[in-house]
């Protein structure tokens, strides 16, 4: 019993210490926001690399999405309900839950371990305590430009990934369903609304300040003298800290944002 107690207190203490240095993290990135000339270039370089090289995986998970959701609901709706519908399904399974969601997921394994990847090499080599020690800010020139990177572009990824899931699950449906074109737009035109479309972008922003500001943390902790070990570790608590979050927020974003009857 007692080191079941023992236990359960270093763990509290563990997380109250990440809790603490994490926020510390967070109040240092908002505290150099508006020093954007410093930090600027590295940014757009990361939203280039973030937006374009990210965009090939977010469109074949929207596309293949889209797809799977058309089969589905053509196999639940058959004899039983106006085939029309299925617009109506794609588009709000696509823009409310699967793009965002899926979108988040599959980028904290691509962009959140891609960051702490990097920031774990560069705090092995001593890289990150060169910077410091020539009077450079990590935190400006290193985290900023991820964190608001990849905030920026994963709204704009799901974008294109609402489109292709849309147009794919559209495709399917009039291809191999007894759906038209004007049928399947009638289905979405019956139930979309603007707040669907808000409310995905909305989710998108979160789960990418989620995924890149966890990647940062989980990089700047690496220990020096940790080497390839200390760098995997980051890597992997990066991802699985990143899903966790994405699935904790989906479920509180749509608690309190989506109306209810």
């Amino acid at each position: 019993m007692i080191t079941f107690f023992a236990y359960l207190g270093r763990r509290i203490f563990w997380a109250l210490e990440n809790i603490g240095d994490f926020s510390m993290m967070l109040i240092d990135v908002v505290r150099y926001l508006p020093r954007i000339r410093d930090y600027w270039r590295p940014m757009v370089i990361q939203m280039i690399q973030v937006g374009l090289h990210s965009m090939p995986i977010v469109v074949m998970i929207a596309f293949f999405s889209g797809l799977v959701t058309a089969v589905q609901a053509n196999y639940q709706f058959q004899s039983y309900v106006p085939m029309y519908l299925v617009g109506s399904i794609v588009l709000e399974s696509v823009v409310l839950e699967l793009a965002p969601v899926l979108g988040g997921l599959v980028l904290s394994g691509r962009v959140g371990a891609k960051i702490a990847a990097e920031l774990g090499t560069m705090k092995v080599t001593e890289q990150i305590d060169a910077m410091e020690v020539m009077a450079m800010s990590p935190i400006i020139y290193l985290a900023i430009p991820r964190i608001i990177g990849g905030t920026i572009m994963l709204p704009v990824l799901i974008v294109f990934a609402d489109l292709i899931g849309v147009l794919s699950g559209m495709a399917m449906a009039v291809n191999t369903m007894e759906v038209t074109m004007t049928e399947f737009v009638k289905g979405m035109r019956e139930t979309f609304r603007p707040l669907d479309a808000y409310f995905g972008l909305a989710k998108a922003f979160t789960f990418g300040l989620t995924i890149t500001t966890i990647g940062c943390y989980q990089g700047f902790k690496v220990k020096p003298g940790s080497g390839a070990e200390g760098v995997g570790a980051a890597t992997t608590q990066t991802v699985v800290v990143s899903c966790l979050l994405i699935l904790t927020l989906d479920y509180l974003l749509a608690k309190t944002i989506l109306p209810t009857k």
